[in-house]
């Protein structure tokens, strides 16, 4: 197994800007993205809320949040000096969310309607206008 890209000391002390973070760590697709998310759904770090995408993140830390309806859990392993590829960026944290939940349906298949429900097919149609006096030979 790989190890994780190495920081310089000063820099794992210091720490490092949580909206760059996940970026580096692909969690986002831009740090924009990354940025705002973080100033509007109040991300936690060790448990305590965050709005600002300039607080810093360690080695060590555990951050929380909701993405949807899934809660997303990571421990930070290391900061990283790059955006790497994704093997790469896998190395920067660890996944604690909990499993998500088994659908029920399959998200392919079409909602069940009943019969006759809609929009009634041209023979349907068809029908009805020879019911109201209104078909081809009632003209």
């Amino acid at each position: 197994m790989a190890r994780p890209p190495a920081a310089p000391d000063e820099d794992a002390r210091a720490g490092l800007r949580v909206d760059k973070w996940l970026w580096h760590a692909r969690i986002f697709r831009t740090r924009t993205l990354a940025a705002r998310f973080v100033g509007q759904t109040g991300l936690r770090i060790n448990g305590a809320r965050i709005a600002r995408p300039a607080a810093l993140v360690r080695p060590g830390d555990v951050l929380t949040a909701a993405l949807g309806e899934r809660v997303l859990v990571l421990r930070v392993l290391a900061l990283g000096a790059r955006r790497g590829p994704a093997p790469e960026a896998r190395l920067l944290y660890e996944d604690l969310s909990p499993p998500r939940p088994a659908r029920e349906e399959p998200a392919g298949a079409p909602p069940a309607r009943d019969p006759g429900a809609g929009r009634p097919t041209g023979r349907e149609r068809r029908a009805l206008d020879r019911l109201r006096g209104r078909g081809p030979l009632n003209d």
